[in-house]
């Protein structure tokens, strides 16, 4: 005789009681247990911006610091062409068999991947094992963000993404000085760092760095081990004992900070999983119109995204600044980033999702004039690319929990794989094309071009729907 659940573990119960907590109710240590795997992505992401002149001359013959530009484009491309499969490939799983399974997976590849970048011999072999990383990277951030959204509070889901977004700023702080330090040569300040490293003593400090980032992934891995599964997604399994069980801890948790709220059941969720998770979007015509419009928005804004996160340094030396001076400028540019997200966190709440876009992209052209109206004061550069790096970056954490919502809970992170991951193909296309390109233009076209693709991106979001402080199962049945 089949099971029926009683009315306190039906599937639509477990989600109200869930639906009705309004603060953060796993232990907090789960945060940076998230947070880890973001520092290391997105150090992953930045150490090449600094640290590739030195790679270059390193295992490509003849190659100079000034024509290093010239050779960053492939390696960071066949990175996004592996993230893109990874997100299509990969992400489906943790519909299929679980966000944290798949979190421990994705992070072992991209330590894997990282650790193999550190002892490459020549170029061919640095683009296989930046495509190899790209493989965990792209399917890690899609399924990161998914069980974020699908743990935090309904009102706050921005915040915490936001917050998770602070340590991937650390994490691209982490990536670039250290690349500074352990890959330039020590230059008088402003123009460099009198301490930095590299010399004829240290020529393999990029080596290094790939190193340091195969020990972060592999603390992100142990880490991960303490995380539950996602109670919605348990749900949408019809393992609703196991989500039951998740959900009375958080009910517990939150109880301390107050009374709970009456649940509220008026969505009834499906427990029958789609044996693949991409019909649940392409059969339904209101996810393949979301899909078709989130796309877009990352296909064309990511042009902006990676020609400044992957390529700032080199387009900077190709516009005729020096390599020590160029780093330096980057460096600082990420404090920018990092004050994005702890302001994403305090007021990500305030505005729709698609909102936010606009004033990224504005931001991001204020960085671009500041930098090229600067001319010779370094102080002023510093200070445009911080506010460059400020708009483009937070663009990225509303974004993130934007795409999340869009998809339901049996195809969530797949689509968010499918969007995001698809559209950092357009990454590929602004350091590969787009960036070489500015550079060939005087200072100020060339950041009015970039910065204008985010622009572009933010005009397509505003056709998309409005989800904040909705409960996912309403935006997304």
């Amino acid at each position: 005789m089949a099971h029926t659940p009683s009315p306190t573990h039906s599937p639509s119960a477990v989600i109200a009681r869930l639906d009705r907590l309004s603060v953060w109710s796993l232990p907090y240590l789960f945060i940076g247990v998230i947070g880890v795997g973001f520092l290391f992505t997105f150090y992953d992401i930045f150490d090449i911006n600094v640290s590739f002149i030195q790679t270059c001359t390193q295992i490509i013959p003849h190659c100079t610091p000034p024509a290093a530009g010239n050779y960053l484009g492939l390696p960071v491309l066949l990175n996004l062409v592996g993230y893109a499969v990874g997100t299509v490939v990969l992400s489906p799983l943790a519909d299929r068999v679980g966000r944290r399974q798949m979190l421990l997976v994705t992070m072992a590849l991209t330590g894997v991947g990282s650790l193999l970048t550190a002892f490459v011999g020549n170029y061919a072999l640095f683009d296989a094992a930046r495509t190899l990383t790209g493989l965990g990277i792209g399917a890690d951030l899609a399924i990161v963000n998914t069980y974020i959204g699908e743990v935090a509070p309904t009102g706050q889901r921005a915040r915490y993404t936001a917050f998770i977004f602070i340590m991937s700023g650390l994490g691209a702080v982490a990536g670039i000085w250290i690349g500074l330090w352990l890959t330039t040569p020590a230059t008088p300040f402003p123009l460099g760092l009198p301490f930095a490293a590299a010399g004829p003593t240290l020529t393999n400090g990029w080596r290094i760095m790939y190193v340091i980032g195969a020990a972060l992934a592999g603390v992100g891995l142990l880490l991960r081990y303490q995380l539950p599964e996602s109670p919605r997604w348990l749900v949408s399994q019809n393992r609703l004992a196991e989500a039951d069980a998740i959900v009375t801890t958080m009910e517990q948790r939150a109880a301390r900070h107050g009374p709970l709220a009456a649940p509220v059941e008026d969505t009834a969720p499906s427990i029958e999983p789609e044996r693949i998770p991409y019909l649940a979007i392409f059969r339904n015509p209101l996810y393949v119109r979301r899909s078709a419009i989130m796309l877009t928005v990352w296909l064309i804004g990511y042009v902006t995204v990676y020609s400044y996160a992957a390529g700032f340094t080199s387009l900077l030396v190709q516009l005729h600044y020096a390599p020590p001076e160029a780093g330096l400028i980057a460096a600082f540019g990420t404090f920018g980033f990092v004050a994005c997200a702890v302001m994403a966190f305090f007021v990500g709440e305030r505005l729709e999702r698609k909102a936010w876009l606009p004033v990224a992209a504005l931001i991001t052209l204020l960085g671009g004039v500041v930098i090229a109206l600067s001319g010779t004061v370094l102080a002023l550069t510093m200070i445009g690319a911080c506010i460059l790096f400020f708009g483009f970056n937070i663009w990225i954490p509303m974004t993130y929990s934007w795409s999340a919502e869009n998809f339901p809970t049996q195809a969530r992170t797949t689509g968010f794989g499918l969007v995001d991951g698809v559209g950092h193909i357009g990454g590929g296309i602004g350091v590969q094309w787009v960036a070489p390109f500015a550079a060939g233009l005087t200072v100020l076209p060339a950041f009015l071009l970039i910065s204008g693709f985010l622009v572009v991106a933010s005009g397509v979001a505003q056709l998309g729907a409005n989800t904040r402080g909705r409960r996912l199962d309403e935006v997304s049945p």
